[in-house]
């Protein structure tokens, strides 16, 4: 192991790493201990791949952020944080970083800028896109490193984030731990590539292949790979070859691997190599090494004394509720201006144009929404107004816009992701269920995103451009979901879904965007988020719907001449209970109407709920219509059959007749 050739540090310095990368192996070789004696429950072993984490924390700078993995406690210790308090996280202890709602590493801090990992191999490089892009649109001179295994390189995130950093010219250094395995699966059957560095010259940037095991190495080319970056900025794909010489996780054994390699790489290790260079060259003592360890144990002994008292959680149903959305007050901005009577796709672009104006840092991001101003037109301008910087074009990509977005809340901004059409947001679905919806409850941060996504069928457009699909998300606690039927509420739900710091999904029925018109004040104003709107009131019937939904229920009620109520929810999560139990008792009669599929939909939760709540006020069952529970067809005979509109006037002279 060749440490000479980077050493171009003094004595002191080589001290300070000597004892940075010492430092996580003696606190695993306890935490080992402790796991044999059942006082810990898990442990993820880095050992053998601590010069990885330690180098590349020691060559950034301290408020510059990391996305580590579960194998990289180096990146922790270096940074600073004591071990009483990663012992705390570790066992799920309030005096942890997730008051005991994550384990082990999953955890964020903003004090020692470090972003919180999820288990889902590669979420978090686009993540580190997002801070990244902060960091350039602010001119700050910073860069962001991601840490992947070599088994994370196999994901579909990974390609999406390094082609979106290279792309958009994001200071971000993709750092590749190869250890050989992805659990227990070998590389040869990851990739094909000799190495994984390799595959930077696909992205078009620069990539480099070096020793993971030598700490100088290590230390030294990302010192010197962040100094150009900062300088030029671009991405950087760095693989570190190294490794594990524990199994995955420790229940998992290394039963896999071949003798003669776990023998080959124990004589590679970083920590003992680069002990007998120091003590060789005679640039640290023998003593001083002694000093080093001696200070590392007390600190460690000092820490496992919290396991002697273990720490009971006082449990809040409120608390942890609470914790759900970051807090929040709308200030309830009233209708200004003068009135004009617009379509509802030109509220829409009014909306997001007041907001742009607004926030200045507010970014968009999409599939072509720059200068061609999307697939419907609602950004066209946007550019020239606001410069390409704020309004940004996407690669063909879901996952990584919606994990930039994160990434960009982390770095003081607000984001809009607009999905081309909403079914595309199957392909991002892991950002918003695991990340946006998430990591306020989990670590604090909150998620400052709106993601808008047209919706909806009428248009013959197939199964794969006209589903219904709010429901997907409804069972999402963390995620807020907004549907407006009118103009006038589609311009102020989006602009109280940009004030709110937590993420929202904004539906717009496409089949709205141009054949519906209403007089729309011109000026600033929200509606709140989580409060319906009164259509009608009446006595015999109500109708609870939402969306196009409550076009069908006034064309029904004008087919009919029935004295209805009807109450548009507008918005799904949070939605108005109070509303609806008042609605339920104006007739005693309900029926609750979406152009979803019926099985399963948001109607059956709604229904439910009043016969659980409202039950006395009822004076016939609950009903429901939605569309056929198929895929929604191409043919537009099919399409009009699926829709539950075809089928709404038959269900209410049924529930009249009870």
């Amino acid at each position: 192991m060749n440490f000479e050739k980077y050493n171009q540090y003094d004595v002191g310095e080589l001290a300070r790493i000597y004892e940075a990368l010492v430092k996580p192996r003696m606190i695993e070789e306890k935490m080992l201990k402790l796991l044999r004696q059942g006082q810990v429950s898990k442990w993820f072993s880095g050992i053998g791949q601590e010069a990885i984490a330690v180098g590349a924390t020691l060559a950034l700078e301290q408020d510059e952020y990391i996305m580590p993995l579960h194998r990289n406690l180096g990146v922790f210790t270096t940074r600073g944080i004591p071990f009483k308090k990663l012992l705390h996280q570790w066992q799920g202890n309030i005096g942890g970083f997730t008051k005991g709602r994550d384990r082990s590493f999953h955890f964020g801090t903003n004090e020692y800028h470090i972003a919180g990992m999820i288990s889902h191999l590669g979420a978090m490089l686009s993540v580190a896109d997002g801070v990244a892009l902060a960091n350039a649109l602010d001119n700050k001179g910073k860069v962001t490193l991601a840490f992947s295994g070599d088994g994370g390189t196999s994901e579909g995130e990974f390609h999406e984030a390094v082609n979106l950093a290279a792309v958009w010219d994001l200071p971000v250094i993709f750092l590749v731990e190869n250890n050989g395995y992805g659990l227990s699966t070998p590389s040869s059957d990851q990739f094909r590539c000799v190495n994984i560095a390799d595959k930077g010259v696909g992205y078009g940037i620069a990539s480099k292949t070096i020793d993971g095991n030598n700490i100088l190495e290590v230390y030294t080319e990302i010192s010197q790979i962040a100094r150009e970056l900062r300088k030029n900025p671009r991405p950087f794909l760095l693989e570190c070859k190294t490794f594990r010489m524990r199994g995955h996780e420790e229940a998992s054994g290394t039963k896999y691997v071949p003798q003669e390699l776990m023998d080959e790489w124990a004589k590679k290790d970083p920590i003992s190599n680069f002990e007998t260079y120091l003590l060789v060259n005679k640039l640290v003592s023998a003593a001083e090494i002694v000093k080093i360890k001696d200070a590392i144990n007390e600190e460690i002994n000092e820490g496992v004394e919290i396991l002697k008292q273990p720490e009971t959680i006082a449990v809040s149903t409120e608390i942890e509720v609470g914790d759900v959305y970051m807090p929040y007050t709308p200030q309830v901005v009233e209708k200004q201006g003068e009135k004009t009577e617009i379509r509802f796709i030109d509220a829409i672009q009014d909306g997001l144009r007041l907001a742009m104006r607004k926030y200045d840092n507010l970014v968009l991001m999409g599939q072509d929404i720059a200068e061609y101003g999307g697939v419907f037109k609602i950004t066209d301008g946007f550019v020239d107004e606001f410069g390409v910087g704020r309004v940004r074009n996407t690669p063909i990509c879901e996952a990584a816009p919606l994990g930039a977005a994160l990434g960009l809340s982390m770095g003081g901004k607000k984001a809009m992701v607009e999905m081309q059409f909403a079914d595309f947001v199957s392909c991002g679905f892991n950002q918003i269920a695991n990340n946006l919806a998430k990591t306020y409850y989990r670590w604090g941060q909150n998620s400052d995103v709106v993601i808008r996504m047209p919706t909806g069928g009428g248009a013959a457009a197939g199964p794969f451009h006209s589903q219904s699909n709010e429901a997907w998300f409804f069972h999402l606690p963390g995620l807020k979901i907004v549907y407006p039927s009118t103009p006038s509420d589609a311009k102020g739900l989006l602009l109280a879904a940009f004030d709110d710091p937590n993420p929202v999904l904004f539906f717009e029925h496409k089949g709205m965007y141009r054949s519906l018109r209403e007089e729309v004040y011109s000026g600033e104003y929200t509606t709140e988020i989580g409060k319906a709107r009164w259509v009608r009131e009446g006595e015999e019937i109500t109708f609870i719907t939402y969306g196009l939904a409550v076009q069908w229920c006034e064309e029904v009620v004008e087919e009919l001449g029935v004295d209805a109520t009807t109450l548009d929810l507008r918005t799904l999560l949070p939605w108005d209970k109070a509303a609806v139990k008042d609605a339920v008792a104006k007739s005693g009669k309900v029926i609750v109407v979406h152009e979803d599929t019926l099985e399963g939909g948001i109607g059956g939760e709604i229904a439910a709920w009043i016969g659980e709540h409202c039950f006395t006020n009822l004076d016939a069952p609950v009903m429901r219509v939605g569309s056929l529970d198929t895929p929604i067809p191409f043919n537009a005979d099919l399409e009009v059959n699926f829709m539950g509109r075809s089928r709404l006037y038959t269900k209410v002279k049924e529930l009249m007749e009870w």
